[in-house]
């Protein structure tokens, strides 16, 4: 499939999403033929967006974010402007209240800066709030990305436009929709599960029973990612929703180590670059996902996943960090094989 026709199908009104991951990978012709009707305006619309600056990658080019393949309805694209680079990183998604308290925005904020010290990807979706509370403290310390439910050259809401540009400066401002397209309220709870997708876990801070934060959740809890929560004041109401994910099993979270040493993340040199974590070389020639990868074979997820014996939600992560470390590679079609670099 090329790039036109992926932009094709997210052009098309009424994309049928159930199990399209699989579909996109077994070459359905019937997703094809969908493409084929409006390829010509999908090339008009990619050539407008990159004279604007914006930028297109399709499910199977191999910058394409693997966590999205992992999940059931993956976005044919996504647009972008920003710094690519951001979306390899390991990612951990904060979401919260659009009217947080200020001890939330400060929570949020503090949060957003240390993972992106440390070399995690914060991911947002750029709401007032919390969201924002978090880009912030992640831009001024590291990378963030900021998903939209609209396109990313329309900010919403046009207050965080400065937020975006600053965003775009060292991560990326994404989205599934096309340039032009407006904010419409059934957007966002797609926009949610592209959040989740990017990311290993969703932290969730102040979420009243009905907020919307909890829809990522749900996403998150659907595509087997880890949720957490950060407590709140019992009294205020605030935070109920926050409360009945702990209750459920959330991992309660008061620091970046909380989240870090979740995944193991909790040790990285010196001299690891903003793109994440890593172990020593002696640690990851050791491997088991190296262990099972011959060179020159392009592996799926799923292949990886069996053969290494480590479900999906911890394969992506490691995945991400030998990718990081130069021991792997990914290819088209979220592939993964094996580099050249010896151990």
């Amino acid at each position: 499939m090329t790039l036109d026709d992926a932009v094709a199908l997210s052009l098309t009104p009424n994309l049928h999403r159930i199990g399209l991951t699989e579909r996109l990978l077994a070459g359905d012709p019937h997703l094809i033929e969908q493409a084929s009707r409006c390829r010509a305006e999908a090339r008009e619309v990619r050539l407008r967006a990159e004279a604007a600056g914006i930028g297109v990658i399709a499910w199977n080019d191999p910058r394409f974010p693997a966590g999205l393949l992992m999940i059931p309805d993956v976005p044919p694209v996504l647009w972008c402007r920003g710094d690519l680079h951001a979306l390899a990183g390991p990612a951990i998604a904060i979401v919260g209240s659009r009217s947080a308290s200020a001890v939330a925005l400060e929570i949020a904020a503090r949060l957003g800066a240390d993972l992106a010290a440390r070399g995690v990807v914060v991911v947002s979706g750029l709401a007032r709030g919390v969201d924002s509370a978090a880009h912030r403290g992640a831009v001024a310390r590291g990378r963030t990305i900021a998903v939209l439910g609209c396109g990313v050259d329309v900010v919403y809401p046009r207050e965080h436009a400065a937020l975006a540009r600053d965003i775009e400066t060292r991560g990326v401002v994404a989205s599934e929709f096309p340039p032009g397209t407006p904010p419409l309220p059934f957007h966002f709870p797609l926009r949610n599960r592209v959040i989740s997708g990017l990311s290993s876990a969703v932290v969730v801070i102040e979420a009243s029973e009905k907020s919307g934060s909890l829809i990522t959740a749900a996403c998150a809890l659907d595509q087997g990612r880890d949720v957490m929560a950060v407590p709140g004041n019992v009294l205020s109401g605030r935070n109920r929703g926050g409360h009945a994910l702990i209750r459920d099993g959330a991992k309660i979270v008061e620091t970046a180590d909380d989240i870090l040493e979740e995944f193991g993340w909790n040790a990285p040199s010196a001299a690891t670059a903003p793109g994440g974590p890593t172990d020593s070389i002696e640690t990851t020639c050791a491997d088991p996902i190296l262990a099972v990868m011959r060179g020159g074979e392009a592996y799926e997820l799923e292949m990886l996943s069996a053969s290494a014996g480590i479900d999906g939600v911890g394969l992506l992560p490691r995945l991400l960090e030998l990718e990081l470390q130069g021991l792997v590679q990914r290819v088209d079609g979220g592939r993964f094989m094996r580099s050249a670099r010896p151990c």
